[in-house]
């Protein structure tokens, strides 16, 4: 209370520690809070600058929403407004940018954006540096608003860098003129594509002279110096790869950075080599990178520094192609061999990515792949020995090769396991092409692999008991050798049910199956389908997609002789790792969904959501209803899937309560921008499932889906519902977005639905009928008679019923072809109970429905739905 009482002081010593005080120690939820925001107004409409100056820095310190909600619409009319001072609008421009950081909603965007963009061409420096923070980050949310900030930019930029150092002196740093704004400013330009021409041609100029100052020798010998004439080359170089379109730039930048490959300075190796990454995706300076690349493999032997070898690493990928791919890959794994673990995992799928991309001769790439598994087979993921085998089928003209080259490197006395799964795998359906040498016969192809089988793991095992019943179809002469090991006790008794399971089924296809069959279930394994590669898939998930760009990507060159295919989980392997419920669900092999939860609204309730966005709301996607009716007794699954989109769902409900995970998978590789999903409850709905809300982490603010969807990627978001009363209509979920430029919108049914609210109870047959007795008044009965749309099987009927909710009650009705349930609805205030009977006539292909509930709107509803299901 001191502190707030020495805000009204008209000494500045006193206001300053007052304002201090608050702005470190006063709780943003403080009782005081108003008192101190009248100070504050009081201070704002003063129109002294001192006085001013310090309630701005309060402001921004404290940074609350409250304050936001206080003083957002001013701020911007000190900042624009003509007689305030430079001081005061710096802290004015800095203020905004805070606030805007914290709460953006409450930000508006209004008349004052035109008149902040005119602040680049302010005398002060200070203002221009501070505007120009601001107008960067506004202009990422808001592009169309500030896009006449880019030829100010430019004219700024442009007196900048033409200017000496003794020009700007109070704004130069180690005889370099105004580094830090030369870089926002540059950092502006990046949020735009290329200008028109003529500020592209003043941009073009600008961009050439830092590139000439920088081969100027230094004015000092300090390195801040050389930091500040870096920074603002590093910037510049990044606008030009951003524009990607002035050729002449772009191998002068290449050429800039190849000179800053054996700098002293470890920094600005790290750096040179982050950016010739992304200068190697350019087809204008691809052949300028590549010019380096005896720079970049010294680099990678003689480096010190772990993230600089990982930099050059990614360099040597990114600048592979046909011309030098044999030498990169050797030059990959020469240095796997003594890598960092750390990094080791993400070489060995950038040299499979390679080898397989860029083969000419398939040999060569069976043997690169087998050296890898040598060198780092710890590090081999699955998905790198699945493509190998992927490849192999898919190509007759390598599987002999590939079957000899196995052969040869199993002979080694240690092996790894991932050798092991390849050698059982290639062997198993091409052993047979290298059986007529005596060196590899059937009998030494199979003790070789048998060898290796009790130090393997058991999905490891399991893949060689499948080799050894092809085996027995391939060659005759080793089948009783077989038939012996699958005899043993080891085997017919082993404690994993999947090996023992193995065992046991397939010594008794040996045995009963005739030639003619057995050669039908073993025949060779048909070529995979086409696709994305599976470890290019892997590399986007650990790296994010736009690390992954290649030149011929870029150019949309597609190789003709790429092998592309699905994970083949290969056919002989367990399943021995179970995906996470989300993989599993979408299958996109994408990224683990991040949870998110979406925009705030009013009360935590999306009844608003009518108020301006009911006119964009797409009408439903053709088969919403029919995959809505799928859901009635199934929780899990996929809503909705087109060409871009796929939204899964997972749902879990107990008595009145119930939470809804939908993931929304991005199918394509392009990003998906703005992404909005909106739920939508009608007035009378919203008041009987109260909490269809998003979730949101406890005691934090609830965030919306973040707006870009990377392509490949998945995220989640978590729905809590309550059931509050009994109710007939299902929420709508509308998703927005762009994608390529145009504007998607989909709606769904959410499948929330009143059946979802049951808990089964099981009843003896005299209570069952007690109670049916009870329920006869006409209005608690609803009767449906409907002809089967489905086949009318017993099994599939009983698992409907028990996933509508209700409890199965066998041996209840006299008639054993008669199905009866019960269960109870929960509601926030009541629960209801609910008998069903549904009595096939198998002649007739009819159904019976007859449902008893206390509610006749919950009888109705519930027949309705379940009528639906057979």
């Amino acid at each position: 209370m001191e502190a707030v009482n020495l805000l009204s002081s008209n000494r500045y010593t006193e206001k300053q520690i007052g304002y201090l005080f608050i702005s470190v120690l006063v709780n943003s939820n403080s009782e005081l809070i108003r008192l101190i925001n009248n100070a504050i107004k009081n201070d704002l409409a003063s129109r002294n600058p001192t006085f001013m100056g310090l309630a701005l820095h309060c402001i921004a310190n404290v940074g609350s929403r409250e304050m936001a909600e206080a003083f957002a619409g001013e701020i911007p009319k000190i900042l624009v407004a003509g007689d305030t001072m430079d001081s005061v609008k710096q802290s004015a421009a800095l203020c905004l940018l805070r606030l805007y950081r914290t709460s953006p909603d409450l930000v508006p965007m209004g008349d004052w954006t035109s008149r902040v963009v005119h602040l680049l061409n302010d005398q002060h420096l200070g203002v221009v540096t501070a505007a120009t923070s601001l107008i960067s980050t506004l202009a990422q949310k808001n592009p169309e608003e500030f896009k006449t900030s880019v030829s100010l930019a430019v004219s700024r930029l442009s007196r900048i860098v033409t200017s000496a150092s003794t020009d700007l002196q109070d704004y130069t740093y180690y005889f370099v003129p105004a580094p830090w704004l030369s870089v926002k400013l540059l950092r502006l330009l990046q949020c735009y594509p290329p200008p028109d021409p003529a500020v592209r041609g003043r941009l073009t100029e600008c961009l050439e002279t830092i590139l000439n100052k920088a081969q100027e020798p230094p004015k000092s010998k300090k390195v801040q110096h050389s930091n500040a004439k870096n920074a603002v080359l590093f910037e510049a170089i990044s606008l030009i790869i951003h524009h990607d379109s002035e050729p002449n730039l772009l191998v002068r930048a290449c050429n800039q950075l190849g000179q800053f490959l054996q700098h002293r300075e470890t920094n600005l190796r790290y750096l040179a080599l982050e950016s010739m990454c992304t200068l190697a995706s350019s087809e204008f300076s691809h052949e300028a990178v590549k010019t380096h690349i005896e720079t970049v493999i010294n680099a990678l032997k003689t480096e010190r520094d772990v993230s600089v070898r990982q930099r050059a690493v990614d360099l040597l990928y990114a600048m592979c192609d046909r011309s030098n791919a044999q030498q990169i890959v050797a030059e990959m794994l020469s240095y796997l061999e003594t890598a960092d673990y750390s990094i080791r995992e993400e070489i060995v799928l950038k040299v499979a990515i390679l080898a397989e991309k860029y083969a000419v001769d398939y040999t060569w790439y069976v043997d690169t792949i087998l050296n890898l598994i040598r060198i780092a087979g710890d590090y081999v993921s699955e998905e790198v020995w699945y493509r190998v085998i992927q490849i192999v089928i898919n190509r007759d003209d390598v599987q002999g090769y590939a079957a000899k080259t196995v052969f040869e490197a199993l002979q080694a006395p240690a092996c790894h396991e991932n050798l092991v799964k390849v050698g059982g795998y290639i062997l198993g359906e091409f052993g047979n092409l290298i059986a007529g040498d005596p060196r590899s016969s059937p009998l030494i192809q199979f003790d070789l692999l048998h060898s290796k089988f009790h130090l393997c793991s058991v999905p490891t095992r399991a893949l060689l008991l499948s080799t050894y019943i092809k085996f027995v179809n391939l060659f005759p002469e080793v089948k009783t050798t077989i038939q012996d090991v699958l005899r043993s006790d080891s085997q017919l008794k082993n404690a994993d049910v999947e090996l023992q399971q193995r065992a046991v089924e397939y010594l008794r296809l040996s045995t009963v199956a005739s030639t003619d069959i057995l050669a039908t279930v073993l025949e060779e394994m048909p070529p995979f389908p086409e696709r994305e590669s599976s470890i290019l898939a892997k590399l986007k998930k650990k790296k994010g997609p736009s690390t992954v760009t290649d030149l011929e990507e870029t150019k949309r060159e597609r190789s003709a002789d790429v092998n592309g295919g699905p994970e083949p989980a290969p056919a002989s392997t367990s399943a021995a790792s179970t995906p996470s419920p989300s993989a599993d669900l979408l299958g996109l092999g994408a990224t683990p969904p991040a949870p998110a939860a979406p925009p705030p609204s009013s009360g935590g309730l999306l009844v608003d959501v009518f108020s301006d966005s009911a006119s964009s709301v797409a009408p439903l996607a053709p088969g919403s209803e029919d995959n809505f009716a799928r859901f009635v007794c199934k929780n899990n699954g996929v809503l909705f899937e087109n060409q871009l989109l796929q939204i899964g769902l997972k749902s879990e409900f107990r008595q009145n309560l119930g939470r809804m995970f939908i993931f929304y998978g991005n199918k394509t590789s392009t990003q998906f921008l703005n992404f909005t999903p909106t739920l939508i409850c009608a007035d009378d709905l919203q008041s009987n499932i109260l909490g269809t809300t998003w979730a949101s982490d406890t005691d934090r603010q609830t965030k919306p889906v973040d707006p870009t969807v990377d392509g490949g990627a998945q995220v989640q978001q978590v729905v809590n519902i309550e059931c509050v009363s009994d109710f007939t209509e299902a929420p709508v979920l509308n998703i927005q977005f762009r994608y390529g430029g145009t504007f998607q919108n989909v709606s769904v049914k959410l499948p929330i639905t009143l059946n979802k609210f049951f808990q089964p109870t099981e009843m003896a047959s005299q209570d069952f009928f007690q109670r049916w007795k009870q329920l006869s008044n006409p209005q608690q009965e609803v009767q449906n008679i409907f002809k089967a749309k489905h086949p009318m099987d017993t099994e599939i009927t009983k698992a409907k019923i028990i996933g509508f909710g209700s409890a199965l009650l066998e041996e209840v009705d006299p008639n054993p072809a008669n199905f009866v349930g019960a269960g109870i609805i929960h509601t926030r205030t009541t629960q209801i109970g609910c008998l069903l009977r549904l009595e096939p006539n198998l002649q007739a292909q009819m159904y019976r429905l007859t449902l008893r509930t206390s509610k006749d709107t919950v009888s109705q509803r519930l027949c309705e739905l379940l009528s639906e299901q057979f």
